[in-house]
């Protein structure tokens, strides 16, 4: 699963969708600030595709459907690459609402002991941003409020690197994959949703301190030699 990333590269990750030919709008102008920690229930970067038209935009990351009459106790923030089609809460917007979450890196925790996990850090090999497959929504909750626009990010089974610390990953996509998954209705998109390639990635052990979202500054993220 991935229940927790950073992200402080907006500007990269901008440069990297010019360099790809994804024009995009932005929905309102982003009041961003980098972020080592990002838990679930907050609002993140998002890159939303609808037909061909692309929107940089702040959104809410554990997803609520359109079809929600109130604002549901659970709001996933991952969804299952192998179950997206046949599960009811996200099979409508498999083939319609697609969107590219970026990320410096995220976090899985390692079971070390009975009580005890130790946090892992993972960033691409070569320090360019990650892009993770997401699917986004929009929900309000009658005619009078604003919209609320929603994502979730797509797992899959870990590559062999990752399965040292957890059995599931996002669904990192490598840029050259971008415009074909946020087009939702290119024939094969679902194709993309494999596993990193090995020797894709650095995954090395961090403080605990990154068990608490409050923490979440640039040493959340330094190397610790010894596991703790």
């Amino acid at each position: 699963m991935c229940g927790r990333f950073g992200f402080y590269e907006l500007k990269y990750f901008i440069q990297q969708l010019h360099q790809y030919e994804l024009p995009f709008v932005e929905e309102q102008e982003i009041n961003f600030a980098a972020n080592y920690n990002i838990a679930p229930d907050t609002d993140i970067v998002a890159l939303l595709g609808d037909q061909s038209k692309y929107t940089l935009a702040l959104v809410h990351w554990g997803v609520i459907p359109h079809w929600a009459k109130a604002m549901p106790k659970v709001r996933p923030i991952n969804a299952r690459a192998e179950t997206l089609a046949i599960k009811p809460y996200f099979r409508h917007m498999l083939h319609r609402t697609h969107c590219l979450i970026p990320a410096s890196g995220f976090y899985e925790w390692k079971q070390i002991g009975q009580n005890k996990k130790q946090p892992y850090y993972i960033h691409r090999d070569d320090g360019k941003p990650m892009a993770f497959a997401g699917l986004w929504d929009i929900w309000k909750a009658d005619a009078s409020t604003a919209p609320v626009i929603s994502c979730k990010i797509i797992t899959t089974d870990a590559n062999r690197e990752m399965k040292f610390v957890h059995d599931r990953m996002p669904v990192i996509l490598e840029p050259e994959h971008w415009k074909e998954w946020l087009d939702a209705g290119t024939a094969g998109a679902g194709s993309l949703l494999l596993p990193a390639k090995d020797g894709k990635l650095d995954i090395y052990p961090v403080s605990t301190k990154v068990n608490n979202p409050k923490n979440s500054q640039h040493d959340c993220i330094e190397r610790q030699d010894v596991v703790l």
